[in-house]
């Protein structure tokens, strides 16, 4: 068998990266070794798809070189793909500012992708196994369950190693090292935290409990909601949080991020003398979390209004509110984490066509790249912008 191009993955790059090819008047070919295409794609934002966000800047994302994805997010842009989903009659919702999800399912996406590729002339291949790939004159020659097939133009979408049971494995950084290329460091991004000891207990009994925060960590700061879970901290916060954590770290929540704690103790004190500090918690969090802290930290008399409280001690529940420090145990890991940090390094890929220097029959897009977004669409959005800018180079 014979093909201009073969992709590796059926997930959203590589979905989006053979239908550009296919139009190109390219023959192409998708394999993968999963018994169905975009497998991640349906599960994502739970199963509604979080497709793109309208507001994707360079900044969104992590690397070892910032200034790599610039060129394909800026030429292919979120209302690029947006025109795409409205021309296949796809209803979508901004659930949060630029945060766009299908209004039904994410098999809506899937069927975007799929139809696109068909019309595109591409061929699939699932459930399909790769045992060799080897450079074969000017192109490349891949040994499959399948049989051999050449190709002129390898493209490796294949994902990295977040949420193992959708089928992520390590074969594209093992492609990559076959080659010589070198793969930065992998660790789990945008996943949810796990506590030990005591906090994990006090994390479990208010299990479902959401409330905004302001975490920080390492120069970062996100303002989204939390969640407590039974095994630890969750919630937007957390896994925005997640992908600059380093383990042993700990993590500032700031439970009142719109507020000035101290503040405003002195100024209830001041205007509401007999008030109880509970009164005063229960009316700004949840009454299950409120009645936590106030066990959390019993040196509080309860029924002590606030006028007899010292500067001290307002400030003693200030630092509490405002400045929480937490020392994380980990992570839930690969089970769960949306993303994989790190990846192939791209000082050897081209941020034009996304071919390696030295091979440019060999290319790599979307998670397998040393590219990840932050939650909230961006990683949708450099999927789409880097199958594009390497399916029209191919």
């Amino acid at each position: 068998m014979v093909y201009d191009v073969v992709v590796i993955g059926a997930g959203a790059a590589g979905l989006m990266c053979a239908a550009q090819a296919g139009y190109a008047g390219r023959r192409v070919l998708i394999i993968d070794h999963a018994n169905k295409a975009g497998k991640k794609i349906l599960m994502s934002g739970g199963g509604r798809c979080n497709f793109t966000n309208l507001g994707t800047t360079p900044q969104h994302f992590y690397s070892e070189n910032p200034y790599f994805c610039i060129s394909a997010l800026k030429r292919y842009r979120p209302e690029h793909f947006v025109e795409l989903v409205d021309r296949h009659g796809v209803e979508y919702v901004e659930k949060a500012p630029g945060q766009l999800f299908c209004a039904t399912s994410a098999k809506e996406i899937v069927r975007v992708l799929w139809t696109e590729c068909e019309w595109a002339g591409v061929e699939v291949k699932l459930n399909t196994q790769i045992t060799k790939v080897v450079r074969q004159g000017e192109g490349m020659r891949l040994s499959t369950s399948i049989g051999v097939i050449d190709a002129g133009v390898v493209v490796v979408a294949s994902g990295g190693l977040s949420i193992p049971t959708m089928g992520a494995t390590g074969f594209g950084y093992e492609l990559a090292r076959q080659f010589g290329l070198e793969v930065l460091p992998t660790r789990a991004g945008l996943v949810p935290f796990t506590l030990s000891d005591f906090w994990k207990d006090r994390s479990a009994k208010l299990s479902g409990v959401s409330l905004p925060v302001a975490v920080s960590c390492a120069g970062r700061r996100f303002v989204e909601p939390m969640l407590f879970t039974h095994r630890g901290l969750s919630g937007p916060s957390m896994l925005q949080i997640s992908s600059v954590w380093q383990p042993g770290s700990p993590i500032e929540i700031d439970l009142l991020a719109n507020e000035n704690a101290a503040d405003s103790l002195r100024e209830a004190r001041k205007i509401t003398p007999k008030r109880q500090l509970s009164t005063w918690l229960g009316e700004r969090f949840p009454k299950r979390f409120a009645q936590a802290l106030l066990e959390w930290y019993p040196d509080s008399n309860q029924l002590k209004p606030l006028a007899q409280y010292s500067n001290d001690e307002l400030d003693q529940w200030a630092g509490r509110l405002n400045q929480w420090q937490l020392k994380p145990a980990g992570t839930e890991g690969w089970r769960t984490a949306e993303v994989t940090m790190g990846g192939v390094n791209t000082d050897a890929i081209s941020s034009k066509t996304f071919e390696v220097k030295d091979l440019p029959q060999l290319r790599f897009i979307g998670e397998v790249l040393d590219v990840t977004g932050e939650l909230g669409g961006y990683n949708f959005q450099w999927a789409w912008a880097s199958g594009v800018a390497c399916g029209q180079a191919c």
